[in-house]
């Protein structure tokens, strides 16, 4: 008799405020970086698909832009808006979601966020994101209790996505929320995006951590050409880069002094392609001004964003 459980193959949305650990969760899970990482708020700008495959079943995880409130505000530029509606339109079609918080933090965006979960009408798992950051282990109840009263959870998980500690049961309450059936993709796929996506969102992870301070959403990437080619020292990949600005003075901020700014974001970049692509990485990098884009709904979709 075969008593082994059948798979299990669903989505689940991770969806909470900005800055919470969205994307380290994702690629604490799926075992690879798909999703880029900074300490800036809105790092996510668009919906990825992280692939995590088990032996008990595979999750296909939408990270999501983090859900922030001045959606309809007249400062709110049309990328946030849209940010917003990615955010809110990777529900659509979900198994089962995760509000991912900061643990000892709750605040109204972490109620926006579970509003949104809520009219879902999807389980929802709670993820306290960063518990090893708590030197008062003994707070932690107390605040869950309050984070969940007059909540409706499927579960409640601590862990820390960094260190990826408390994963284990994570991912067993997940697959248990998602339905039986084969893995929508390959055992080895880790997300629906190509080289060419990925390779912007490496360099733009550049921008937002070595300029962020000074540039936090006024650049954005686009890739010009991507081809592979065959060397005496194997496969490598040859990429063109467009660094996008909105205002002269701020290219020259990119750059840097006699260019080394640009040379060590591009250098960074590279090194984490070659990682993540397995092969050597040419990547050339051009700087250009385009005034206005982050608040024009045109420009942004020629970018590659879309709600």
């Amino acid at each position: 008799m075969n008593t082994q459980a059948a798979p299990r193959s669903g989505a689940v949305a991770v969806v909470g405020r900005p800055n919470v650990g969205k994307s380290t969760l994702v690629n604490a899970l799926v075992g690879a970086k798909v999703s880029i990482v900074s300490n800036r708020p809105q790092t996510t700008r668009h919906r990825l698909l992280g692939i995590a495959t088990f032996p008990g079943g595979q999750l296909q995880l939408v990270d999501t832009p983090g859900i922030h409130r001045g959606e309809r505000s007249q400062s709110a530029t049309a990328m946030h808006r849209m940010m917003n509606r990615a955010a809110r339109g990777a529900l659509e079609g979900v198994d089962a979601a995760v509000l991912v918080v900061e643990a000892g933090r709750w605040d109204e965006e972490d109620t926006l966020a579970y509003d949104a979960l809520r009219d879902a009408k999807v389980p929802v798992v709670l993820v306290v994101n960063q518990v090893d950051r708590i030197q008062d282990k003994t707070s932690l109840l107390p605040y869950l209790q309050k984070a969940t009263e007059g909540r409706d959870f499927a579960g409640v998980h601590p862990v820390s996505a960094l260190k990826r500690t408390g994963l284990d049961a994570l991912v067993a309450e997940l697959l248990a929320l998602v339905p039986e059936g084969p893995p929508a993709f390959d055992e080895d796929a880790i997300t629906d995006k190509s080289q060419r996506f990925l390779a912007g969102e490496l360099l733009r992870e550049q921008l937002m951590r070595q300029l962020g301070a000074e540039l936090p959403y006024s650049t954005t990437v686009e890739i010009e050409s991507f081809s592979e080619e065959q060397t005496k020292s194997g496969p490598m990949a040859r990429i063109g880069a467009v660094i996008w600005v909105e205002r002269e003075g701020q290219k020259a901020i990119v750059i840097g002094k006699g260019g080394a700014r640009l040379r060590e974001i591009g250098t960074r970049a590279r090194m984490s392609m070659e990682r993540l692509f397995g092969c050597k990485v040419f990547l050339e990098t051009f700087v250009r001004v385009r005034a206005g884009w982050s608040d024009d709904e045109a420009a942004l979709r020629s970018f590659g964003y879309d709600d």
